[in-house]
């Protein structure tokens, strides 16, 4: 019978492979059909409902990243992250928070309503859409549901187990994409984006629970858990707390500076690069990190480096690639897919795009968590914060709303600084390798230039 090599490094990089290939399948499956229930439903919805939408979104996001302690990533990092004792401690508090972010969005929108009853916002912002304090307090709910999710999800991750938890999301997505589809149909309302959501977080949560493998579960207080939730994230809360405000600085200086139809604009070139832009992390995420961890556990510091390098390149290439190839034709690609009320967008898309060239150290900052220097990933955010909040209301200001996008696609370059700083630290900087692979940036925008003449001519 011939050996079966079962050396670490080799099983690590055979799991990596396949929990890789499954997180791109399915991040080219799930972008698909996210694109194309958003091309349906432009039709069926005016750009306002996705102004509103898009403000009840940030709402939402911004209070689960104030409330971020890491529990996901200290399970996928902690050596006691398969110890039911602590994963039924990070549970109760997950769905203590949840309980927390649904309150707190009600007041939001108790607040938002008020609001409008005194006039305090302008009639043509995006805050005084009538609909929106009732879309607040229903997308609010959302986080009672994911509150709930189990810890599962989370193992299966850890162990790079891709496949469950690709195919529930997956699962997830279909259901909130036929409740959209339908309610659209029928209705032509925003209610269909918001039951849409309500679904996903439903679906998603049950199959957590009832489809995955393990323990069930249940309510439990343990304090040397908790002490080790407390120790890890916060400087994951502190970093998600000050990152809201960098991630989504945007859109709460745009809700009060453009129409809800201008804002839905905004959001058909927020969403396609978002997308992209989410895949990658979730890709990293979902992959490096755990590879990451788990040669951080073992001390196998030439594997981790090994690692790191292998991820940095296909990172670069492809955003690299992407950042150029995006700058050249976003306005044709919002002319193929949407109609004219959407055509700003692609201008919106060309000057966002250049925020690829900062996203792929999104790679170096999963390398950071895994070795549990959190702490850097905090500091690179608030520079992110700093940064976008000095030049956002500055560009307003100047050249109003076309000034300003281009603070929200550069305000992440200044973190260029620290990321060298930690990296050559920590034995992670390469010089060579940082720029043999800048001219990916040419190669995209020579093929996005073939691309128009292809188009011209035909």
């Amino acid at each position: 019978m011939p050996s079966i090599d079962l050396s670490p490094s080799l099983s690590l990089r055979k799991r990596a492979i396949f929990a890789g290939a499954w997180n791109l399948g399915a991040l080219v499956t799930s972008q698909a059909i996210r694109l194309g229930g958003n091309l349906i439903m432009a039709r069926l919805l005016m750009p306002e409902m996705f102004g509103i939408m898009i403000i009840a979104t940030t709402v939402s996001v911004v209070l689960h990243l104030l409330s971020d302690a890491g529990l996901r990533q200290n399970i996928i990092q902690s050596p006691r992250g398969d110890d039911p004792v602590f994963l039924n401690t990070v549970w109760t508090v997950q769905i203590v928070r949840g309980f927390v972010l649904f309150a707190s969005t009600l007041l939001i929108a108790a607040f938002a309503w008020f609001a409008q009853v005194i006039n305090l916002w302008s009639p043509e912002s995006t805050y005084a859409a009538p609909e929106l304090p009732l879309v607040l307090a229903l997308t609010g709910f959302s986080a009672i549901i994911y509150g709930l999710q189990s810890t599962k999800v989370d193992v299966a991750v850890r162990a790079f187990q891709q496949k469950k938890v690709v195919l529930a999301e997956f699962v997830s997505q279909i259901a909130g994409l036929l409740v959209m589809l339908v309610i659209g149909y029928f209705t032509r309302s925003i209610w269909s984006l918001v039951g849409a959501g309500l679904v996903a977080a439903l679906v998603s949560t049950l199959l957590g629970h009832f489809w995955f493998q393990g323990p069930p579960n249940r309510l439990l207080w343990d304090r040397t858990a908790l002490k080790e939730l407390v120790v890890f994230g916060r400087w994951i809360l502190l970093s998600s707390a000050v990152g809201v405000l960098a991630m989504n600085g945007d859109r709460i200086w745009f809700g009060g500076s453009m129409s809800a139809a201008e804002l839905g604009v905004y959001s058909i070139a927020v969403l396609i690069l978002g997308a992209f832009a989410l895949g990658v992390q979730r890709l990293v995420g979902a992959v490096a990190l755990p590879a990451f961890s788990e040669a951080t556990r073992n001390n196998d510091t030439a594997r981790f480096h090994a690692l790191y390098y292998r991820f940095r390149l296909i990172i670069d290439i492809a955003l690299l690639f992407a950042c150029g190839l995006f700058w050249t034709i976003s306005p044709l690609i919002i002319h193929w897919l949407y109609d004219e009320r959407y055509v700003e967008a692609g201008n919106m898309m060309s000057v966002l795009s250049l925020s690829f060239f900062i996203l792929r150290y999104t790679v170096s900052h999963q390398a950071w968590l895994a070795q549990g220097l959190s702490k850097y990933q905090a500091m690179d955010n608030i520079i992110r914060a700093i940064s976008l909040w000095v030049l956002l209301p500055l560009l307003l200001a100047i050249g109003g709303v076309k000034y300003a996008i281009w603070g929200v696609a550069l305000h992440t370059f200044p973190t260029l600084v620290l990321i060298v700083y930690v990296n050559r630290r920590i034995g992670l900087f390469d010089l060579k390798r940082e720029l043999v692979v800048l001219p990916m940036v040419l190669v995209g925008i020579g093929c996005g230039e073939l691309v128009l003449g292809l188009a011209k001519w035909l």
